[in-house]
C-alpha cells in the first residue's frame, strides 16, 4: 500500500494551492478529483450564463503577482469558461495535474490508532495511507435534485445545473422547464430563454436579487487595480468579505429619507454585492433591512410590465440578502417575453414529474426537457457524502446528524490529522471564496509545517474547544437577520437535514486573526502527540 504524508480530496482552487504548498515543503501527496481535470466547482457548473459573482480581479490567486499582471479578464464578471481556463493556466504553470489522479472519487477514509495516519479509498479500487487527511470538495458541490414523485419517468431530456453536459445544451424550439429560482436558475433563464420555443419557470421561493451591471472590463479600471495589486490583494485579506469594499460605511437608520434615496441609487447603479456592502446595519437591524428590501423590489417592479408576475418575483418572505443574494443580468426582463411563463409553486404546486412533463395541482405542462435548478447540500454535502471514520470508528455524517460541528472550521474533534478546507463553522461562502480558500489552506500549511518540526504525528481539536467555537459561531449568527431565512445557509433546501446556520458571519479579518491567535499560542484547543 502506498503510504504518503498528505492526500487532498479535489482539485479545485483550495485543492490546487493545497497540493502547491504541500509539495513545497518537500511533503509527498496525492490528489484525488472526481472530474477528468481541475477546475472543482468551475469544472462542473457548466450550465448557460455560469458566472462568478465577485469580481474578476480579485477572485483568482493571491500568490502569483507576475500572473496578476498578465492575466486578462474580459469582462467585470468572469464567466464560467473564462475562470476554467485560468484555473487551468495555474494547473499547468505549476505543473500540479501530474499530483492528481482524475475520474477518481473518494469514497472512504479510516483512522487508524496505531501510527496516527488515515487509510484513504477510493471507488476504482485505490488505497493508500497518509499523514494528513485535506478535504478540499467544496462549499457547493454535491448537487441537490429534489424529491418529485415520478422524476424517473420523464422521457425527454433532464438536466441539474451543477451536473451540465459539458458539450453544451441546445434548446432552440424546445419547450423547457425550469425548476428553481436560485442563482443557477437566475443567470440561466435569460440564456434558456434565448432559445426556447416555450419556458416554464417553477418558483418555490423568490430571491432578492440585484443587478450585476456586468459588462466589458474598463481598461482604465483594469490599469489602476493593477498598479496598485499588491495594496488591493493585502487589503482584501484583512477585510470582513475578503475583497476590496467602498472606503466609507453608513448606517442607514441615521440617513434622512432623501440621504437613503441617494445612496440607494448609488449603491445599485454600481450594481452586485455593493449593494450591501457599504451598510453597517443591513443585517441586523430588520428596519433598516426592509427600507432596502422594498428599494429593491421598487427597482424589480419597474422592469417588468405585468404586475401580478412582478410581485411573483419580489422576495417577501426574508430579509434582504439573508439567502445568498443573487446577481442580474437580464433575468427579470426575461419574463416580459410572451414564450416565458412563471408558475408559482406556492398556489399550484408541483404534484409529479410525469413522463412528459410537469404536473401541478391545477394542470399539466407538456416540454420537451427538464432542467433542475435546486442547488446543492451546501457546506457539508461533499464532506459527508465519503464514509469517513475517526479515531472511535465514529462515522462524521453521524457526528454532524444535529449539525456540523468542528474547532474554526478546520477540525473535528474525534477525527485527527483531518482539515476541511472553507468547511462549515469558518467565512466560506459569506466572503470571496478565493480570499477564504488561501486563509485556510495557509493555516493548514503552517499547522502541518510545526507539526513536521514538531515530530508530532497527531493533532487533534479537543471536544471543549469545539464546544464553544460552536457556541460562538451560533451566538454570532443569531444577533443577526440571517437565520430569519429558510435558506441553504442552514440546510432548509434539503429534507432532513439539521437547521444550523453554517457559516461563521463575523467576517474574514476577524476569522484571521482568531486563527492566527490560535497558531501563536501553539495551537490552543488541539491535542498535539
Amino acid at each position: 500500500m502506498t503510504r504518503l504524508d498528505a492526500v487532498v480530496v479535489g482539485a479545485g482552487f483550495s485543492g490546487l494551492y493545497m497540493m502547491h504548498l504541500l509539495r513545497q515543503r518537500g511533503l509527498t501527496a496525492q490528489g484525488f478529483e472526481a472530474g477528468k481535470d481541475v477546475g472543482g466547482t468551475w469544472y462542473w457548473n457548466r450550465y448557460p450564463g455560469a458566472r462568478c459573482d465577485s469580481e474578476s480581479l480579485s477572485y483568482s490567486y493571491s500568490f502569483l503577482p507576475e500572473l496578476d499582471q498578465a492575466w486578462k479578464w474580459p469582462e467585470r464578471y468572469a464567466e464560467q469558461p473564462e475562470i476554467l481556463k485560468y484555473i487551468e493556466h495555474v494547473a499547468t504553470t505549476l505543473d500540479l495535474r501530474s499530483a492528481f489522479q482524475f475520474e477518481t472519487r473518494v469514497t472512504a477514509a479510516t483512522f487508524n490508532e496505531a501510527d496516527d495516519t488515515w487509510t484513504v479509498e477510493t471507488g476504482s479500487g485505490d488505497q493508500v495511507t497518509a499523514r494528513y487527511l485535506i478535504m478540499a470538495t467544496g462549499c457547493l458541490s454535491k448537487p441537490n435534485m429534489p424529491d418529485i414523485p415520478g422524476i424517473d419517468s420523464f422521457r425527454g431530456d433532464a438536466f441539474h445545473t451543477g451536473l451540465w453536459p459539458h458539450g453544451g445544451v441546445d434548446f432552440s424550439g424546445q419547450r423547457v422547464a425550469v425548476i428553481g429560482t436560485g442563482s443557477t436558475g437566475i443567470q440561466s433563464i435569460p440564456h434558456i430563454a434565448n432559445q426556447a420555443s416555450q419556458l416554464f419557470v417553477f418558483q418555490r421561493t423568490a430571491n432578492h436579487c440585484v443587478p450585476a451591471r456586468n459588462g466589458p472590463m474598463d481598461p482604465v479600471v483594469e490599469r489602476t487595480y493593477k498598479s496598485r495589486y499588491s495594496h488591493m490583494r493585502e487589503k482584501a485579506r484583512h477585510s470582513m468579505a475578503g475583497d476590496v469594499v467602498p472606503e466609507s460605511y453608513v448606517t442607514i437608520m441615521k440617513l434622512s429619507p432623501q440621504e437613503r434615496r441617494k445612496e440607494f441609487n448609488r449603491v445599485w447603479s454600481q450594481g452586485g454585492f455593493y449593494t450591501q456592502y457599504p451598510f453597517t446595519d443591513l443585517m441586523t437591524d430588520i428596519r433598516a433591512n426592509d427600507l432596502v428590501a422594498d428599494y429593491s423590489r421598487e427597482h424589480i417592479r419597474n422592469k417588468i410590465r405585468n404586475p401580478r408576475t412582478a410581485e411573483l418575483l419580489c422576495a417577501k418572505d426574508h430579509p434582504f440578502g439573508t439567502k445568498r443574494l443573487c446577481a442580474d443580468t437580464g433575468y427579470f426582463e426575461s419574463y416580459n417575453e410572451e414564450h416565458v411563463h412563471l408558475v408559482d409553486l406556492n398556489t399550484t404546486p408541483i404534484r409529479a414529474i410525469t413522463p412528459t412533463g410537469v404536473e401541478v395541482s391545477d394542470g399539466h405542462y407538456e416540454v420537451d426537457a427538464i432542467v433542475y435548478a435546486t442547488g446543492f447540500n451546501a457546506m457539508t454535502g461533499a464532506l459527508t457524502a465519503v464514509d469517513i471514520r475517526g479515531s472511535s470508528g465514529e462515522i462524521l455524517r453521524d457526528a454532524w446528524t444535529g449539525g456540523p460541528v468542528n474547532y474554526l472550521g478546520l477540525s473535528v474533534a474525534g477525527f485527527p490529522n483531518l482539515f476541511t478546507v472553507t468547511g462549515p463553522g469558518s467565512p466560506s461562502v459569506l466572503t470571496n471564496m478565493v480570499s477564504s480558500i488561501e486563509q485556510h489552506v495557509e493555516w493548514i500549511d503552517r499547522c502541518v509545517a510545526s507539526l513536521e518540526e514538531r515530530g508530532a504525528t497527531r493533532i487533534e481539536a479537543t471536544p471543549e474547544a469545539q464546544a464553544t467555537w460552536v457556541q460562538y459561531v451560533n451566538d454570532t449568527a443569531d444577533a443577526t437577520l440571517y437565520p430569519q431565512a429558510n435558506s441553504w445557509y442552514i440546510g432548509a433546501n434539503i429534507p432532513g437535514k439539521a437547521r444550523v446556520f453554517m457559516p461563521y458571519v463575523d467576517g474574514l479579518k476577524d476569522y484571521r486573526d482568531r486563527c492566527d491567535a490560535v497558531a501563536d499560542d501553539g495551537y490552543a484547543g488541539f491535542t498535539v502527540a
